[in-house]
């Protein structure tokens, strides 16, 4: 997780990276799937995961979106974080 940073604005910003394991079904067959996923919060709830060890699991809920306009990498912006 990088540090807490703050907008020009004063809007507290952090960015993290998220990893996921689980087991699915895919057409009836189960599958092992694992990846990090690229992260980033604002406002008070990027003040709140600053706070969280490293390495601690987390139900995260958000939206995708580009990391920036030309970019093809997406960002889950965090929109609700529960400590698991």
């Amino acid at each position: 997780m990088e540090a807490l940073r703050h907008t020009p604005a004063g809007i507290p910003v952090v960015e993290l990276t998220l990893a996921h394991a689980s087991r699915q079904l895919e057409a009836g067959s189960p599958r092992q799937v694992e990846f990090d996923m690229p992260a980033k919060a604002a406002g008070e709830l990027a003040t709140r995961i600053a706070k969280l060890q490293p390495g601690c699991t987390v139900e995260a809920q958000g939206f995708l979106n580009r990391k920036h306009r030309m970019s093809r990498q997406v960002v889950l912006h965090i929109t609700n974080i529960e400590l698991i």
